[in-house]
């Protein structure tokens, strides 16, 4: 079985030793994401801007692995601050209303302050 390691580019994955997404068999691991916009390393203060980079950014990944957002079948979802998951959800209808994956919110920090989320999810490789 081979495994293949997909990069989004930020230097944070060679000095810590990770990778945005693994390919493993029929699935894809997508590493936790937040809403930085890697292009001009920005990021939004309105949590639904910050959940809508997240999916562009997770949808890259899943894209280079042979897979898309149709795909995911588990996402959690990481929040600072609890009252800022709802303002989202209409995100999380618009990238994942078909596949309607298994879904976890947690509360917990985040490295940087201005993130006001990170999502994670696994995706099936398109047959």
């Amino acid at each position: 079985m081979n495994r293949k390691h997909i990069s989004s580019g930020s230097e944070f994955e060679t000095r810590i030793g990770y990778s945005r997404a693994i390919v493993d068999g029929d699935y894809v691991f997508v590493s936790g994401t937040t809403g930085f916009n890697y292009d001009t390393m920005t990021i939004s203060s309105d949590p639904a801007e910050q959940a809508d980079q997240c999916f562009r950014n997770i949808e890259k990944a899943l894209i280079e692995a042979g897979s898309s957002l149709d795909n995911i079948v588990r996402v959690h979802y990481i929040y600072p601050n609890r009252q800022d998951f709802e303002p989202c959800w209409p995100v999380f209808k618009k990238y994942l209303g078909v596949a309607r994956p298994a879904a976890t919110v947690f509360v917990a920090g985040l490295l940087d302050d201005a993130m006001k989320l990170e999502i994670e999810v696994t995706a099936r490789v398109n047959a």
